[in-house]
């Protein structure tokens, strides 16, 4: 993919890989927000191989994946010492995919930022505030 961000990581501006392994790399931007919220240490684990979405991966890459999300965590810990972390893998278009080159979001959570306590649940919760 010649125009892949996650393939050719030198396409973003002010994107370090942080950590990798044979089969994945963990990548980070200089401002990564959420919601508008600067959260420190947020990033990225995506294969080095183009993946459309998450059930692409391989066997190896799947392990490689969680054990780079075990070296991430430690990582995070210690630099940020975050209260929390949210996970998640977006796959297709309707379920909110924009780069179709799987990655798994990796995103710590403090105690004093706007969204604290809001964890997926809160936004699927439904209008009648029916538990998801």
């Amino acid at each position: 993919m010649n125009n892949c961000m996650f393939c050719h990581t030198e396409l973003v501006e002010n994107q370090t890989i942080t950590l990798s392994n044979e089969h994945c790399l963990f990548l980070q931007l200089d401002q990564f927000q959420v919601k508008g919220t600067q959260l420190e240490g947020s990033g990225l684990i995506v294969p080095r191989k183009h993946r459309e979405a998450a059930f692409d991966l391989t066997e190896a890459e799947w392990n490689a994946t969680y054990s780079l999300l075990q070296e991430v965590k430690t990582y995070i810990d210690e630099k940020h010492r975050p209260h929390g972390y949210n996970l998640g893998w977006n796959c297709e278009y309707v379920a909110g995919q924009s780069i179709f080159h799987a990655h798994l979001h990796v995103i710590p959570r403090y105690d004093d930022e706007p969204m604290a306590g809001k964890g997926i649940r809160y936004f699927l919760k439904s209008k009648d505030n029916v538990r998801a």
